[in-house]
């Protein structure tokens, strides 16, 4: 059988720690007996859960690491201690090639600041951005960053997003040509920042050449329609959008159960639309959509939600093997290539 990606895995980051990172592994090597996972945590701990789940022996390497990141640490105090903790030595074990990606649970500040201080950034790229898979009423899912890695963004930032982001769509999403839309407060061409606009005109010029459609504007209440594959913003604004959509899911599901225990004749209408409803709680379910990405780093790093139970961590895991596996960083050299080329061209010749 041949050997497929090798994932590192901070074991003891997350809510659940070990429990949930061992089992969304085992879940995922169920789905894919090639994987490798290189578990870095406290061995004693994480040797027990690994015990519990014998489908993974023979694919698992324990690394014990005798500190672990806090939640609430501060990302400067965690960088002094990423050689001990197990985030660290997970992301260093990508950029020692012992790994093809690494995975994690835990402080997102922290796993950003270790990751593109020991990855850093790829040629081309000034800041790395979080980027994720946002559901939507279409036949796909939509690719939106940054989600907070970078509070304030300038036009070369969102335009470089643009280009990873589009990587990544074609990669995770199987698009050969992703529409790409910048998120404003209209969709008119005045409407915006300078920074809006200036990143809005160089995107059109790069449509011309690089493997993606830009369509202008979007506004927020037009990310779940399914009309876009790709959504660029800022870090700030991303945030903010994304905590916005989980909690109008949560509201919404919540408000359907309070609605339909309201009353025995609700109730019965509950028993009819439990298949419609189950149905809304999947496609709502953060964790099948689980696993943010760091892009414009010399590595893969992919961070899991922290509240991420072991089908979520599965699914983060798997979108960690299918960057691999898509070569994406391959694919976002090779278009920031092509972005400075044209880049340079243009400024030669004026």
């Amino acid at each position: 059988m041949s050997s497929g990606p090798r994932i590192a895995i901070d074991a003891m980051g997350g809510d659940s720690g070990p429990a949930a990172m061992v089992a969304g592994a085992a879940r995922a090597f169920r789905r894919d007996s090639t994987l490798q996972f290189l578990f870095y945590g406290d061995e004693q701990i994480v040797g027990a859960e690994v015990a519990r789940h014998q489908n993974l022996k023979g694919a698992v390497t324990i690394v014990h690491s005798p500190e672990s990141i806090d939640a609430s640490e501060k990302p400067s105090q965690a960088i002094r201690r990423a050689r001990t903790t197990s985030m660290g030595m997970a992301i260093n074990a990508v950029k020692e090639e012992k790994a093809d990606a690494a995975v994690s649970g835990g402080n997102t500040g922290a796993l950003m600041a270790m990751a593109k201080l020991a990855l850093r950034t790829m040629p081309g790229i000034d800041r790395p951005a979080l980027a994720a898979l946002l559901p939507t009423l279409g036949e796909q899912d939509c690719v939106m960053l940054d989600l907070g890695a970078n509070t304030e963004c300038d036009a070369q930032n969102l335009v470089q997003f643009a280009v990873m982001g589009a990587a990544y769509a074609r990669t995770v999403l199987s698009i050969s040509k992703p529409r790409v839309k910048l998120l404003n407060i209209g969709t008119e061409e005045l409407k915006g920042t300078d920074e809006l606009k200036e990143a809005a005109a160089l995107l059109r010029e790069a449509t011309d050449y690089l493997p993606f459609r830009f369509n202008g504007f979007t506004e927020g209440d037009q990310l779940s329609r399914g009309e876009l594959d790709v959504v660029v913003t800022d870090g700030f604004s991303g945030n903010i959008a994304l905590k916005t959509a989980e909690g109008t899911a949560r509201f919404v599901t919540d408000l359907l159960r309070r609605a339909f225990k309201s009353s025995l004749r609700s109730k019965a209408g509950f028993a009819l639309s439990k298949p419609a409803l189950n149905l809304l709680k999947h496609h709502l379910d953060p964790n099948n959509h689980n696993g943010a990405v760091f892009l414009g780093l010399n590595g893969l790093v992919v961070k899991s939600h922290g509240g991420a139970n072991p089908k979520g961590v599965a699914n983060a895991i798997g979108v960690a093997c299918g960057m691999v596996r898509n070569d994406i960083l391959r694919k976002i050299g090779d278009d920031l290539d092509d972005f400075r080329a044209h880049a340079f061209a243009n400024e030669a010749a004026q």
